[in-house]
């Protein structure tokens, strides 16, 4: 056996010094509580989690000697306690064997009830209630539990043996069978049990207690409960405690009962006791279904007495650890026992209002408010949201179709459609559709803008559709792989069931998850949830991080704004240029850039060689630069390049008004193009596809020759990893005159608008930075766009300039590079990529899931911060980029930054900013703050 950190593992109840929950589970350190508060508890004692993780490090993963002993020992106090024995025949004592993990895990592991009961204690618990019916219908039970829960016989066997025996007497309850039935019920059991386990139903109750410890040990790695830690982010290394309590019953009668209690609604978190209770029952009944429980509300009327007691018990549990309390509860001949209290589980709505509430009433601090919700759920207090009964009757149904990331959250409903400009068509008429995609790309914008959802086959959580959507506020589930999407059938396919276009689907970006048919939504506005405000404003007095959003238009900025954006940290300028009537300006420009700016570096370079010549060589060199000016000026490309240009410049003039007017006062990051220019044009297959069919239908026509001249400019800029290919800075290097059209219209804008009396603050943002030299050279290019333009308007502009941190290697120089940039902010979707070597899409689509199912990594660095790789290089840009520039400003505007964990590692960094999609503002400002009250707490 593996050494431990401890020689005891066994304490009851009543026993100072147990520990929390780490060493008791919440099951354990809840009932022991309660006992030295003095409330009515069963005696009972509590197996550590210590001991479970000694369980399974030992050779033969069985029960130590030592353990054992421990446990005897514990066995013997509770014996005392309850002046019953286990195994006596005259005054048995029965106990139950529960589970109890430090988070809750509700019926993922097992629990065995009625432990004790054999032949001869069976008639002895007869006598001690004096009632033979109860004491077989407790056998029964028990032989039922064990046999599934210890034995592993299949449960239907004995719920079909049950059913047989109700049918063949004509009842319909189970509390309608007589002692006798009950009595064969039994014997039938205990030969399943025979048959199927191929050994006798054990008599022995030290036997069976050994067996039921071992069994609920070994629940806590059943597939079940590996499955739900791994949802709920569960360590794995934890293990249960177990709990054996003396048995209190429940079913004896219509002065018993039992039931389950929260001390607040946890759907709505209104104050007032909520739950359900049977009389005559034991609590599998009320989990099982198979009776109707009543309303909590009727015990007041049936039971005054215990009600009374339950609602005082209830105040003093809710007072004692200041947070909503789970509690099972079972009477028995009228006096209560409570079974459990714990930390309920209840809706985000719940959780919102009960915090603030709390504040109200004194129980909770502001700052205890604020740390206890959990800051990622809020997100769905904001994004549409599927009825959950709907949701239930749709699986049970047989209509989800498949299930990929949950990349977007919200949820939303209607017709597929299965290209951009249906998309849009539909969308305009009123129509609501999803856009459903192989993976979409810039050119589905549109379509994205106009749908309700998008749902792709590939791409992951930070893929274009993932970001886009987030951006756009709507549901996304991307990497659906098990769909064949057939965008040219215009149809999907999952195993069996194809989808046409046209036809009814429903996405759940909260949980990944596709159905057919329609489900109904709900939806709440932040300005409607007057709990979320309260809760958000103290958030924002406790936090340090502004929270910036991520925005591309005015639109998108008046969300921000709406849930608390402190400035615009990233307004990316080419998801302008796909708007559909902007769409072919671009193409025309790009088509027409390469020779218009081979013609126009000749003309510079021939400028420059006559500037610096001898006298003897001048009249040469002038007669190169006449003629080099002079197919500038004759040049169509050129022309059509800065007519391009042009109506761009203009195009984007209005956008970033819109974007500074709406933000007044606050910071708005411009960044400059960014993509490889390939991105703006059609597909070389679409476009190959096409000049095959002109050469068959039209082989002398214009369209052809435009085509092929398209197809020609696709292919130049083929790039065979564009991701690291000609983008970004390098874009700024080689086409100058794109990024001069967006200065100036962006100081020109800014120039208007404090012309009309605005306070407007732009900064400007060169992406994809690897060396100093190249921000160097860029900036002193826009520089002067800068000054000509507030010159041409008389006006001084409070801009500045700073570069996108998304490369390993401008983080290592983030020291020279600060020396020509006035502002970072961390790219970090690029930098994770970078710095790992994974493309994101390609990664997340076939093995970055499989990497974290299998704990190769934590957590998917594209959706949490990497701290110990991407982490540690941003540390280092801050100290080194800071070191130059004492007030370098220096945020992130990567999807991380509405990730709670990121926001707390960029706080910790000295971070002044998180930018986010808009929709996670509040998830950020939330995280902010916890983040800011963890360090105060760290420090103290």
């Amino acid at each position: 056996m593996a050494v431990t950190t401890r020689n005891k593992w066994v304490y009851g109840f009543e026993e100072e010094g147990g520990g929390g929950r780490d060493l008791l589970g919440g099951k354990g350190a809840g009932l022991a509580d309660m006992t030295r508060a003095g409330l009515p508890v069963p005696p009972g004692f509590t197996i550590t989690t210590e001991a479970c993780r000694a369980y399974y490090d030992s050779f033969d993963r069985s029960i130590s000697d030592v353990l054992w002993q421990q446990i005897t020992s514990a066995l013997r106090d509770l014996e005392r306690a309850s002046g019953k024995k286990l195994g006596d025949v005259e005054n048995p004592l029965l106990v139950s064997v529960r589970s109890g993990a430090k988070f809750s895990m509700p019926g993922m592991m097992d629990t065995v009830l009625n432990l004790g009961l054999n032949e001869s204690t069976v008639q002895g618990l007869a006598n001690q209630t004096g009632s033979a019916r109860f004491a077989y219908d407790a056998y029964r039970r028990f032989i039922q539990m064990f046999g599934k829960v210890v034995m592993h016989v299949d449960a239907e066997l004995f719920e079909d043996a049950f059913s047989r025996l109700k049918e063949e007497k004509g009842v319909q309850s189970d509390t309608d069978l007589d002692q006798t039935a009950l009595q064969g019920l039994v014997e039938t059991f205990k030969q399943i049990v025979q048959e199927r386990a191929g050994q006798p139903f054990p008599d022995d109750p030290i036997q069976q207690l050994r067996l039921a410890v071992e069994a609920v040990f070994d629940s806590w790695n059943t597939e079940r409960a590996v499955a739900y830690r791994n949802a709920m982010k569960i360590p794995h290394d934890l293990g249960t405690a177990v709990n054996v309590v003396a048995m209190v019953f429940g079913n004896m009668g219509e002065d018993s009962g039992t039931g389950v209690a929260f001390t607040r609604n946890p759907s709505t978190g209104e104050k007032q006791l909520f739950g359900e209770y049977l009389a005559n029952a034991q609590g599998e009944d009320v989990v099982s279904g198979a009776r109707t429980p009543k309303s909590i509300s009727e015990m007041e009327r049936d039971y005054p007495e215990v009600y009374e007691s339950l609602t005082d018990i209830a105040a003093r549990l809710e007072a004692h650890y200041k947070d909503v309390q789970d509690m099972e509860f079972t009477v028995e001949r009228g006096k209560l026992y409570m079974l459990q209290t714990r930390s309920a589980k209840r809706t985000v709505q719940a959780a919102v209002k009960t915090a603030v509430d709390m504040v109200s009433e004194g129980l909770l601090s502001k700052r205890e408010a604020v740390g206890r919700i959990a800051a990622d759920d809020i997100s769905q207090l904001l994004m549409p949201q599927f009825e959950p009964a709907a949701v239930e009757a749709a699986r049970d149904e047989g209509k989800m179709l498949a299930k990929g990331l949950n990349a977007s959250p919200g949820a939303a409903t209607g017709k597929a459609i299965f290209t951009a400009d249906k998309a849009k068509e539909l969308g305009e008429r009123g129509q609501d559709v999803i856009l459903v995609r192989p993976e979409t790309n810039p050119d589905d914008v549109h379509g994205m803008i106009a749908a309700k959802g998008i749902l792709t086959a590939r791409g992951g959580a930070t893929s274009h559709a993932a970001v886009v959507a987030r951006g756009l506020g709507k549901p996304c589930v991307a990497g659906t792989e098990t769909l064949l999407v057939q965008p040219r059938q215009r149809r999907m396919r999952a195993g069996t069931i194809t989808v046409r276009e046209g036809e009814e689907i429903s996405i759940d970006g909260s949980t990944g998850e596709v159905y057919v048919g329609r489900l109904p939504t709900v939806l709440r506005e932040l300005g409607e949830q007057p709990d979320l405000l309260t809760l958000l404003s103290w958030a924002d007095e406790l936090r340090e991080l502004e929270v910036w959003a991520n925005a591309d238009y005015p639109r998108d900025a008046e969300v921000a704004l709406g849930f608390g954006a402190q400035g615009i940290g990233l307004a990316r300028t080419e998801h302008m240029f796909f708007e559909t009537e902007r769409l072919p300006v671009v193409r025309r420009m790009i088509l027409s850039a390469g020779r218009a700016v081979a013609l126009e570096r000749a003309l510079q370079d021939a400028e420059r060689a006559l500037a610096s010549a001898d006298p003897s060589r001048k009249p040469r060199l002038q007669a190169q630069a006449n003629e080099a000016r002079r197919k500038v000026k004759a040049s169509d490309a050129v022309t059509a390049y800065h007519e391009a240009l042009d109506r761009l410049g203009e195009v984007q003039k209005n956008d970033f008004r819109g974007l500074l007017e709406v933000m007044e006062g606050k910071s708005v990051v411009v960044r400059l193009i960014d993509p490889p220019l390939h991105e703006f044009l059609p597909s070389h297959e679409e476009l190959a596809f096409k000049v095959e069919a002109l050469h068959e239908s039209a082989p002398d026509s214009k369209e052809l020759a435009e085509a092929e001249e398209e197809l020609a400019v696709v292919e130049a800029l083929q790039e065979q990893n564009p991701m690291l290919g000609l983008r970004g800075v390098r874009l700024s290097i080689l086409y100058p005159a794109i990024v001069r059209m967006q200065v100036s219209a962006l100081i020109a804008a800014a120039c208007e608008l404090i012309q009309a009396g605005k306070d407007v603050r732009p900064e400007i943002m060169i992406p994809l930075v690897g060396h100093p030299n190249e921000l160097k050279v860029v900036r002193q290019e826009l520089e002067k766009a800068a000054q000509e333009t507030q010159t041409q308007y008389g006006v001084d502009v409070p801009y500045k300039f700073g570069t996108m941190m998304e490369l390993p290697r401008a983080c290592l120089v983030a020291g020279e590079i600060a020396e020509d940039a006035e502002f970072f902010s961390f790219g970090t979707n690029d930098l994770t990529q970078t710095t790992y070597g994974f493309s994101r899409d390609d990664a997340e689509g076939k093995f970055l899931l499989e990497y974290v199912e299998r704990k190769i990594l934590p957590e998917n660095p594209f959706q949490t911060l990497d701290r110990e790789g991407v982490g540690r290089l941003m540390r280092a840009a801050v100290k080194d980029g800071r070191a130059v520039r004492r007030d370098l400003k220096i945020g992130i505007c990567g999807e991380h930054g509405g990730d709670p964990s990121s926001v707390e590692f960029c706080h910790q960094l000295g971070l002044d900013y998180v930018s986010c999609s808009p929709y996670r503002i509040p998830v950020a400002r939330l995280a902010a703050a916890q983040a800011a009250i963890g360090e105060q707490e760290r420090d103290r």
